[in-house]
């Protein structure tokens, strides 16, 4: 024990203070390994001290200089918001224009949902910060063969980096809800061989990572109780926890508060989900106050983390966003609640210093809106495709700064929404506007073919057989199946033939069949 140590050690147990932190009428043996971790804090600090004289300089200069370049990397990525590309859509403009588009609303980062070449090469040209995937159906043959990776990493990323500044490899999205053999066993097998190649090749700086959806909590609220679900926290989540510690990377996770709060509208705050307004909620466990639906998302992730033993993992956000329209149930989703919404997000994203969470106040969280397009070949209900910030010629649905610069007062007003609150009434099926008739009349074989009861109004001499065309008949059938259906998951969309009315598209003679909400 050096003098120094001996001295503060004496001066402590021989005090006769009982205000002393170590005393309490006895030196107890609480009081003893206080003070023993005290003895170890104050050896560490006189090492420190002498160390700068000495030949343990360099080293503790460079762990140092290690936690500043991990900190100042940390902040670069999450004060750059991202924006995810993805293209899913027949009507989408060309990798180049849209890249000009994502520079004009100055995003700092893109996701791409594949390694396209040709973006890849384009985005090499930019200052943007590039994230890529690897494809679910790909992940198997990565996990069991390290060259079958390497071959992956030439093809996909050295023809590119460093002019490309590629910072992520996401392997797979959301793989948990993927039914494609296996593949969830395969996932972390997959991303350590990856690593495994890029740093065979000396590259350093790109993370890999899997974007989890947020159904992989069991339960997330209150936040504190954020658990993984059972069937997959072992087999699945703590060898994926354990990669991300050992590789200092980040735990993605795609948080939508938009169908958290669409479940229950009516005993929901809006505004809390939109970062507006003074709505509060207490977690009764923590007593940690939250000011808004995102950050008590978050929270039950990293408090699930923290359950299987690594409260330190880092956290960026795959996907967030709101949509700009959807399905005539789908309440809440409009223009103004996703401008609301996104502007929101950057101006808390972008601050700085950090605002972080409630249970981690100053943590940088990389963000990646979602998303740059409508995407109007995307399947599920109508929100599927409407969450673009963008139309397909580069027009703005809403303005909107992913600098976080422009004061939210800067923008102009948008429309007033109709349907914040969830509709009451009947709903029809129909197509849409200038829908191709041979697709109608293969979809009206379609729907007629499943069921004898679905189009029996249109037999000959039946209430709806006139006008005889493929567009009244495909009308009818449309409506028929899908109102006969929908309980079993049927979207009113049929590969975008068709869409929600409120205007009842039948006759005095015949009733077309509807879905009342």
């Amino acid at each position: 024990m050096t003098l120094l140590a001996f001295f503060l050690l004496t001066l402590l147990v021989f005090s006769g203070n009982s205000s002393s932190p170590f005393m309490h009428n006895a030196f107890n043996s609480t009081s003893f390994a206080s003070c023993l971790h005290f003895l170890y804090v104050i050896s560490h600090v006189e090492h420190d001290l002498l160390c700068l004289t000495g030949s343990c300089c360099s080293a503790l200069r460079f762990q140092r200089h290690k936690y500043y370049f991990q900190r100042k990397t940390m902040l670069d990525l999450a004060s750059k918001i991202g924006i995810n590309y993805g293209r899913q859509g027949n009507n989408l403009p060309s990798p180049y224009q849209s890249i000009n588009f994502i520079k004009s609303i100055k995003a700092g980062h893109v996701k791409l949902y594949d390694a396209d070449p040709e973006s890849l090469t384009l985005l090499s040209r930019t200052n943007l910060y590039v994230t890529i995937t690897v494809p679910n159906h790909q992940i198997t043959s990565l996990s069991s063969n390290q060259t079958t990776a390497d071959e992956w990493v030439r093809t996909n990323i050295l023809p590119y980096y460093p002019q490309t500044q590629i910072r992520f490899v996401l392997v797979g999205n959301e793989v948990l809800n993927y039914n494609y053999g296996n593949i969830s066993a395969n996932l972390v097998p997959a991303m350590r061989k990856i690593v495994n190649s890029l740093r065979f090749r000396g590259i350093h700086n790109i993370k890999v990572g899997t974007p989890l959806a947020m159904d992989s909590l069991r339960s997330s609220f209150p936040p504190s109780n954020g658990t993984f679900r059972e069937e997959i926290a072992g087999p699945v989540i703590l060898p994926l926890l354990k990669f991300l510690n050992g590789t200092n990377s980040y735990f993605f996770i795609n948080v939508h508060p938009y169908f958290r709060w669409s479940r229950n509208p009516m005993n929901s705050t809006l505004d809390y989900a939109l970062f507006q307004g003074n709505s509060t909620y207490t977690d009764p466990q923590t007593g940690l106050v939250y000011r808004n639906l995102l950050d008590q998302m978050l929270d039950s992730v990293l408090f699930a983390m923290t359950k299987l033993g690594y409260p330190h993992i880092r956290l960026a956000i795959s996907e967030t966003g709101w949509p700009n329209s959807g399905d005539i149930d789908e309440t809440g989703a409009n223009i103004l609640n996703a401008a609301t919404y996104n502007r929101n997000l950057i101006k808390k994203m972008t601050a700085s210093p950090p605002i972080g969470t409630p249970s981690r106040p100053g943590l940088p969280i990389p963000t990646f809106v979602f998303s740059l397009f409508n995407e109007n070949q995307k399947p599920g209900s109508g929100t599927q495709r409407h969450w673009g910030i963008m139309h397909p010629d580069g027009q703005p649905i809403y303005d909107i700064d992913f600098t976080g610069q422009r004061p939210l007062t800067g923008f102009n007003p948008l429309p007033k929404p109709t349907n914040n609150v969830p509709y009451k009434g009947q709903v029809w099926c129909v197509p849409v506007e200038g829908a191709n008739e041979a697709e109608l009349e293969d979809t009206l074989r379609t729907a007629c073919g499943r069921s004898n009861t679905t189009c029996a109004a249109l037999a000959p001499g039946r209430e709806c057989y006139e006008p005889v065309s493929v567009y009244w008949h495909a009308s009818y059938a449309i409506s028929s199946y899908w109102a006969q259906f929908r309980n079993q998951n049927v979207r009113c969309y049929f590969n975008g033939l068709a869409h929600e009315t409120t205007t009842n598209p039948g006759n005095d003679r015949c009733k077309f069949p509807s879905v009342t909400l």
